[in-house]
């Protein structure tokens, strides 16, 4: 059985990862089309390793694809071989901003708490 890939939604039906491969989808079709080859195969245990994904604590991971910016996608699992993906960015450098570390903990906690076990 594979895994599933569910985008976080805020209370409001927003979804922000959705947004970011919109604005990818327009920005950089090439880097769009990798980071969703990247998804598809993550729907794979064999995937959830480097150089594809990594750790990053907390228990969040990332998405990773190299091009012209970094593009990343940090995500959780959950029960149900369930992958939820939070929060999309693109970047230069090689450490995810703390901004951004902080935007994907508050989603997921915003996730967990709408979504108990």
């Amino acid at each position: 059985m594979e895994f599933s890939i569910e985008f976080y939604e805020t209370g409001s039906g927003r979804s922000p990862v959705q947004e970011f491969f919109d604005d990818l989808k327009e920005s950089d079709p090439g880097d769009f089309a990798a980071v969703m080859a990247g998804l598809t195969k993550l729907q794979s245990r064999h995937y959830h390793r480097q150089p594809l994904s990594k750790h990053i604590g907390d228990d969040l991971f990332e998405l990773r694809h190299v091009g012209k910016l970094n593009s990343r996608v940090l995500y959780f699992f959950m029960k149900g071989k369930r992958i939820i993906a939070l929060h999309g960015i693109r970047s230069k450098a090689k450490k995810i901003p703390s901004k951004d570390r902080k935007v994907a903990l508050d989603r997921k906690r915003d996730w967990l708490e709408r979504n108990p076990a």
